[in-house]
């Protein structure tokens, strides 16, 4: 995946500095549409490849990611599974920037403010490359499910519904 020039963000930042292999792709911003379809469709892509990043917490174990398919739905009770918890729920969108540092349509699972637990629907690694947010909306990162699972620390389990 040959680099074109980033917008630097604090995700390109990182992956630079780690010499991980990525590429991005901007896309206009619908601030009425932040739905991942609606990047599947502008970038010209399989909407299985655009994956959505969400932050749930646990009733016991705290906060955690999942990482899924843009099409899909968390099934909260496999994601409490997989984290090692009974219960999980989405955190309050008020949350998600204090937490993460990161707005809603521009969550990366890269650089938030604290390492969570991480986990990527098994269904990343059946592609040679997907997309996930580069930390802003209108710029996604393209990049090896492989090398971005092993560069956060994640795993993969069944997490959609």
């Amino acid at each position: 995946m040959a680099k074109n020039k980033p917008i630097k963000t604090n995700v390109v930042r990182l992956l630079e500095a780690a010499g991980v292999e990525f590429d991005t792709q901007e896309y206009p911003v619908d601030e009425n549409n932040l739905a991942a379809q609606h990047i599947a469709d502008v970038l010209n892509e399989d909407i299985n490849r655009v994956f959505k990043t969400l932050v749930l917490r646990g009733e016991r174990t705290g906060l955690f990611v999942c990482v899924i398919p843009g099409n899909c739905e968390v099934d909260l009770k496999k994601a409490a599974s997989v984290a090692g918890d009974k219960k999980a729920e989405m955190i309050a969108m008020k949350e998600l920037l204090p937490l993460t540092g990161y707005i809603r349509g521009g969550c990366s699972p890269i650089g938030m403010k604290k390492p969570y637990p991480t986990f990527f629907h098994n269904s990343a690694t059946n592609y040679d490359y997907i997309y996930v947010s580069a930390g802003v909306r209108g710029l996604q990162l393209k990049i090896s499910p492989i090398a971005l699972i092993n560069y956060v620390g994640a795993t993969t389990a069944d997490l959609v519904k």
